[in-house]
């Protein structure tokens, strides 16, 4: 799967993704305690939907485009169409800018927190640049994410934070390379939350990554899916998962009422499915 952001940016899976990174910083944020945020695969920040990669796929209509101008929603799902809403001129036509999660993070920071972003590309860095100019507490590194994550890790003064690992899976090993970063970054960073995005098109390849996850005994670790297909076809992104390890208390009880809200208004199968549970308890 080549997954260039430019063309799904604001799909369903970005809901999703960042409904579930707005869950956890909200829950790390109820102490007053500073946090630090690494995301390894930052990209460009903002993104564009009128733009031509966008307009060529039409892919945001079946996710931001089905809920931007809901007022009844789940709270943390509120949280996220402010923030899209405030990078929008007007908030009750269709949107024209989406937020990466750089963007998103940034939005949400405390003075006292701190954000590091990775990107490689030069294009895409470039761009980061610029969405982040001016934002405080912003440190943006032009540099390899899978090796950020043993470069910048633990942060050296804040020991409480997260981590968000969402590469663009352009190789075939990607998900074995998510596997490993998981368990290892876990091992330097014990106390670390940490997020690993992965689509679901290949339902039995993602079982057999959640399998390896579960025998490395990580703590409080959970699984969160939403599907808008059946995941029986390959040939699609079927839907969006996120494993979340040292998953923040209650954090899964928030997750459930959103993901469930959400799987409500964009899935496009009665077969889809949504779950959210303890890892190793799928079945």
């Amino acid at each position: 799967m080549n997954y260039r952001h430019a063309f799904h940016a604001g799909n369903f899976a970005d809901v999703h993704k960042h409904m579930v990174l707005l869950s956890v910083l909200q829950r790390l944020q109820l102490k007053e305690t500073p946090i630090s945020v690494l995301d390894t695969h930052a990209g460009a920040g903002v993104y564009d939907l009128s733009a031509d990669p966008s307009q060529r796929t039409s892919e945001w209509r079946d996710g931001i485009g089905r809920v931007y101008v809901e007022t009844r929603a789940p709270a943390v799902v509120s949280s996220l169409l402010i923030t899209v809403r405030a990078l929008n001129a007007d908030p009750h036509k269709p949107p024209r800018i989406y937020p990466g999660s750089p963007r998103l993070i940034a939005a949400h920071m405390r003075q006292q927190d701190r954000v590091q972003l990775c990107e490689l590309e030069p294009n895409t860095l470039s761009d980061l640049r610029d969405s982040m100019r001016g934002l405080p507490n912003v440190a943006i590194h032009a540099r390899d994410g899978w090796e950020a994550l043993g470069a910048l890790l633990p942060p050296r003064e804040i020991k409480r934070g997260l981590v968000l690992i969402d590469p663009p899976f352009e190789a075939p090993n990607e998900l074995q390379r998510l596997t490993d970063a998981l368990i290892t970054t876990h091992t330097r960073w014990p106390q670390g939350v940490l997020l690993g995005w992965y689509p679901i098109k290949d339902r039995p390849m993602v079982d057999r990554f959640l399998r390896k996850l579960a025998r490395a005994g990580m703590p409080d670790t959970l699984v969160c899916e939403l599907c808008i297909h059946a995941p029986d076809n390959q040939l699609r992104l079927n839907g969006s998962g996120l494993v979340i390890i040292n998953a923040p208390w209650q954090v899964d009880e928030t997750l459930r009422e959103a993901t469930a809200w959400l799987h409500e208004r964009m899935q496009q199968s009665p077969d889809a499915p949504w779950r959210v549970t303890a890892l190793g308890d799928e079945a």
